[in-house]
């Protein structure tokens, strides 16, 4: 009954690598990880919901999330924090601050190591990240891709481990109505516009990815505007104040 609808669900929901034991008791979602320690006090062992704080810790990632999780480990108690990242530290999305803020912390980043799989101990307690070194392949839009060395697979001993790889958004309902789907995001044009589905409108991380809340608040207001065209008005927003020319 609707004649437009807007998605903004934003990317919350965690990926996970898809390697054997990934079940392991001990590894965590940066997500779950970064909520339960801020928001849910787990760093008190008084409150209700305490985290098991790793001595070892292996996070799996090399965006800005990657760089919160390793320096809160090591704010946690962590006497060891490697950053397993599969491509160069200059490949990094994460910004230079806080990559140097975190090797500043002690954190160890172990660049061109693509994980292949978790040990774990007769308790199902991880034991260590095993990795597989990786050599730089050809340049891609700016971006070396990698591709696997012909050198022994590492096992990187550790008690805790902690993927920050990105965030998606749950889409099999979405598919189910006919909206078009692409690396876990919804694909809609530069106007807001969903493909395929007349009427519909998203935008923000659920069709970038996580991204910046400026640039949200961008995607809301491109979207307002198309789905006020759409309904066939064309408003104009006076935000009542006047800019001196320059």
């Amino acid at each position: 009954g609707f004649d437009a609808v807007f998605i903004g669900s934003g990317a919350g929901l965690p990926r996970f690598m898809g390697i054997p034991g990934e079940n392991a008791n001990g590894v965590f979602s940066a997500n779950e990880y970064l909520t339960r320690n801020n928001l849910m006090k787990a760093f008190r062992e008084d409150y209700d919901t305490p985290i098991a704080h790793g001595k070892k810790v292996a996070v799996v990632g090399g965006g800005n999330v990657s760089m919160d999780v390793a320096r809160s480990a090591v704010r946690l108690g962590a006497k060891s924090v490697k950053v397993v990242y599969r491509r160069r530290i200059i490949d990094m999305t994460a910004l230079d601050e806080e990559i140097y803020g975190a090797i500043a912390d002690g954190c160890e980043i172990l660049e061109l190591n693509s994980p292949v799989r978790i040990e774990k101990d007769a308790n199902g307690k991880v034991e260590a990240l095993v990795v597989q070194p990786q050599l730089i392949g050809e340049i891609n839009k700016g971006r070396a891709s990698v591709k696997t060395a012909d050198t022994p697979e590492v096992a990187i001993k550790c008690d805790q481990i902690i993927v920050a790889i990105g965030q998606g958004i749950d889409s099999s309902k979405l598919e189910e109505s006919g909206v078009h789907i692409s690396r876990g995001h919804i694909e809609a044009l530069d106007t807001s516009d969903v493909e395929g589905v007349d009427g519909l409108f998203a935008g923000g991380d659920c069709v970038t990815g996580p991204a910046t809340v400026i640039k949200a608040i961008a995607a809301g207001k491109v979207a307002a505007a198309n789905i006020d065209e759409y309904l066939g008005y064309n408003h104009v927003i006076d935000a009542g104040i006047e800019l001196p020319r320059i």
